[in-house]
């Protein structure tokens, strides 16, 4: 079963060309736009509650599953 979710392994010469392939997509150039501190704090509030809320919903709702599961038989 494993086997079959496993990837084949590269080669020596396949893995690096893979490495440089990467390397040449990275810029190292400044940015074209500069972000300004409102438009960070937007995308940092966005990343917030996208990692938060669902694990605060459960939170939330921690009394009402125990209830379920002592429910039932």
């Amino acid at each position: 079963m494993f086997s079959l979710l496993r990837r084949p392994t590269l080669t020596w010469p396949r893995r690096m060309k893979a490495i440089l392939q990467n390397q040449r997509s990275i810029y190292s150039k400044p940015p074209k736009d500069k972000i300004g501190p409102g438009q960070s704090l937007l995308a940092l509030c966005a990343f917030a509650v996208t990692l938060l809320a669902p694990a605060g919903w459960i939170m939330h709702h921690i009394p009402e599953y125990k209830q379920r599961s002592s429910q039932q038989p």
